[in-house]
C-alpha cells in the first residue's frame, strides 16, 4: 500500500512539474511577426536543421509535376542566423487577409511552435495569421455584440442516427422574442460541421456585418454533409479517427433527401421565420453541389441560393431520383422566381469550365442570376469573401 501511494505521489509530482513547465515555457521566437509595412517575418529555432522552408497560401502557387495540373501553395527558404534561428520575410507587403502556413524542416512538414493559432482542413493542420485591413477585419473579433455558436444534435430518420449541427444565433437572440431568417451553409468534400465556423470565420463575419448594419440578423445552420458521419472527427461515437475525403454517400442523393428534416428541426427548435422568403441555402464546392440540388428539389423552401465554387454538373448517382430530370426541375425552380440565385467562382478554379456550361444553360433559358468572378482558385480566401457578399444580399426584398 505504501509503495502504491508513493507511486501515485510521484506521478502527481511529475504531472505538476510538467504543468508548471508548460505554464512558464517561453516562446522560443516571435513568429509570425507582422511588420508595420505589412510584410511578414517567419522564424523557427532549429539549430540542427540543414534546410527550413515555409509554405502557405500567401506565396505564389506551384504546379505539381504530372499529367494533371494540380496547384499547391509555393515554398520559400528561410535563412539561418544566430543561435540556430531561421528567418524569412516576405519581399512585398501582404494584402489584408487571413492566411495559413506551415514549416518544412528537412522535408518534414510541421506547424510553427511559436504560433498557437491552428486550423484543420480535413487532415491538414496549419497555423494562421491575420493581416489587418478592411476585408480581413470582418474575420477578426471586434468590439461589437457577439452571437452564440452551439453544437446541436438532432435525430435524422433518413439516416437512422443522431447527427450534429453547428448553429450560429445572432446577438440578442437569447433575450428576445423576434423570429429570424435562416441561412443553411454547407461545406465542401472532406469538410464537416466544423469547417465554416473555423476556416470560414462565420461567427466573426456575421457579428461584424450585423453590427455594421450590412446584413440582417440571421441564424446560420452548418450541417455535416457527409451522411456517413454523425459528426466531425473526434466528436462522433467513432472516436479519434483520421479524417478523410473518401467517404461514401456524399453525392448519392441521401443528404438531399434528408435535408427537409434539418429544416423542420431548426424551425421546431429555434425562433425562425418559417417562410421561403426567410430561408437561404449556400455552399462551397460539394456544398454548392448540394445547394443546387436541394434548392431545385424543394424550390418552395428556399428563396436565396448561393453556389460558391460549386460542382454544378448534372451528375450524381444515376439511380437516385435526385439527379434525374435536372433541367426540368431547375426550370420549375426558376418559374417560382427565387429572390436571389448566386454563382461565384475563381478564374483559376478547376470547376470553372463546369460553371461556364451551367451558366450557358441558365442563359439559354433566360433565367435571372447573379454572377461574381474573382481571382485565384478553390480556396478559403474566396469562400470567405463570397459569404461576406452573399450575406449582405440575403433576405433583402430588393433582390427580386
Amino acid at each position: 500500500m505504501i509503495k502504491t501511494n508513493l507511486s501515485i505521489a510521484a506521478v502527481a509530482l511529475g504531472l505538476s512539474s510538467q504543468a508548471q513547465e508548460a505554464l512558464w515555457w517561453k516562446t522560443p521566437t516571435v513568429s509570425p511577426e507582422i511588420n508595420p509595412d505589412k510584410t511578414v517575418t517567419f522564424r523557427l529555432k532549429a539549430p540542427k536543421a540543414s534546410k527550413v522552408e515555409v509554405t502557405g497560401d500567401f506565396l505564389p502557387k506551384e504546379v505539381l509535376k504530372g499529367k494533371s495540373k494540380i496547384e499547391v501553395p509555393g515554398k520559400a527558404e528561410l535563412v539561418e542566423g544566430e543561435n540556430g534561428i531561421w528567418e524569412y520575410t516576405t519581399p512585398t507587403p501582404l494584402m489584408p487577409e487571413l492566411y495559413s502556413y506551415s514549416f518544412i524542416v528537412d522535408g518534414l512538414k510541421t506547424t510553427d511552435p511559436s504560433n498557437v493559432y491552428l486550423t484543420r482542413d480535413v487532415v491538414t493542420t496549419s497555423n494562421i495569421f491575420l493581416v489587418d485591413g478592411p476585408q480581413s477585419n470582418l474575420y477578426a473579433v471586434n468590439k461589437v455584440p457577439h452571437g452564440t455558436v452551439s453544437k446541436v444534435w438532432f435525430n435524422c430518420k433518413t439516416t437512422g442516427n443522431d447527427r450534429r449541427l453547428t448553429v450560429y444565433t445572432p446577438a440578442g437572440y437569447e433575450k428576445g422574442k423576434d423570429k429570424y431568417p435562416v441561412l443553411y451553409l454547407l461545406h465542401g468534400m472532406g469538410g464537416d460541421e466544423e469547417a465554416w465556423i473555423t476556416l470560414g470565420r462565420v461567427a466573426q463575419i456575421m457579428d461584424n456585418l450585423i453590427a455594421q448594419g450590412k446584413a440582417k440578423p440571421m441564424i446560420v445552420v452548418m450541417p455535416n454533409g457527409n451522411v456517413d458521419q454523425q459528426a466531425a472527427a473526434g466528436y462522433a461515437p467513432t472516436g479519434f479517427i483520421t479524417p478523410t475525403i473518401e467517404l461514401p454517400h456524399t453525392m448519392d442523393g441521401t443528404f438531399e433527401t434528408s435535408f427537409p428534416e434539418i429544416v423542420k428541426f431548426i424551425d421546431d427548435t429555434y425562433r425562425t421565420n418559417a417562410r421561403k422568403s426567410a430561408r437561404a441555402i449556400a455552399g462551397l464546392s460539394m456544398g454548392g453541389f448540394h445547394s443546387m440540388h436541394i434548392s431545385k428539389e424543394y424550390p418552395e423552401l428556399f428563396d436565396y441560393v448561393g453556389l460558391f465554387s460549386a460542382s454544378v454538373g448534372f451528375k450524381g448517382r444515376a439511380e437516385s431520383s435526385i439527379y434525374q430530370n435536372c433541367e426540368e426541375k431547375i426550370k420549375r425552380q426558376f418559374a417560382l422566381k427565387p429572390a436571389l440565385y448566386w454563382i461565384s467562382i475563381g478564374k483559376e478554379d478547376f470547376l470553372y469550365k463546369e460553371n461556364v456550361e451551367f451558366r450557358k444553360f441558365l442563359d439559354k433559358n433566360k433565367f435571372n442570376y447573379f454572377y461574381l468572378e474573382t481571382d485565384d482558385g478553390h480556396i478559403w480566401k474566396n469562400w470567405r469573401t463570397y459569404l461576406c457578399l452573399f450575406a449582405q444580399k440575403a433576405f433583402i426584398p430588393s433582390n427580386k
